[in-house]
């Protein structure tokens, strides 16, 4: 089972210092791409191991997800040391996540 999409908003200072990777993962808990993408994130994120999934709650007036130009959801967006290396939109399969990982090296 997925986790939730968490309503709290974290700072982007905060992301952006995070070391390692990071997959900050935007989207809600009622869209369905959302669902659908779930199973392909969560899998590739497991099978890539020692990277830290931030699933983030977006929609009108959240700061994050604009901080980070989100239009569509679910858009992963794959961080090493603070610095995006790669972002996946609406993934189809786990191979598009776990490709967007592998540039985070």
């Amino acid at each position: 089972m997925n986790s939730p999409y968490q309503s709290e908003q974290p700072q982007r200072g905060d992301i952006d210092a995070m070391p390692g990777v990071t997959a900050v993962d935007f989207g809600t808990d009622w869209c369905g791409y959302c669902k659908a993408a779930a199973p392909h994130i969560a899998g590739a994120i497991a099978a890539q191991g020692g990277v830290r999934h931030i699933k983030v709650e977006d929609g009108s007036g959240r700061k994050l997800g604009r901080s980070f130009k989100v239009k569509l959801w679910p858009t992963v967006v794959v961080m090493k040391d603070g610095v995006e290396v790669a972002r996946v939109v609406r993934p189809h399969d786990q191979a598009e996540v776990a490709a967007a990982l592998q540039a985070a090296g």
